[in-house]
């Protein structure tokens, strides 16, 4: 059942995503429903994923500095375990 919402969004975002809609041929309303069942999809997947007990324990346990580059740390450590 469709039912119809109504948003506030500045003009200029909107006259965008018209212009966007007509260039892919779809209704805007289209394109943000679907937008929004992504986005309401990958939320349920992050809560529905259970961590395991160990890891859940140790959650929040420390802070990461906010500039840490995760993957070049990861590499690093790789490297100099194995070269």
């Amino acid at each position: 059942m469709n039912t119809k919402l109504t948003l506030t969004i500045e003009r200029e975002i909107i006259e965008r995503a018209k212009k966007y809609a007509k260039e892919k041929n779809r209704s805007l309303s289209d394109i943000i429903e679907n937008y929004l069942k992504i986005l309401t999809k990958e939320e349920q997947n992050h809560k529905s994923k259970k961590l395991n007990p160990v890891v859940e324990s140790l959650k929040g346990s420390f802070k990461m500095p906010k500039n840490m580059d995760y993957k070049k740390e990861l590499k690093d450590r790789l490297e100099k375990k194995y070269l």
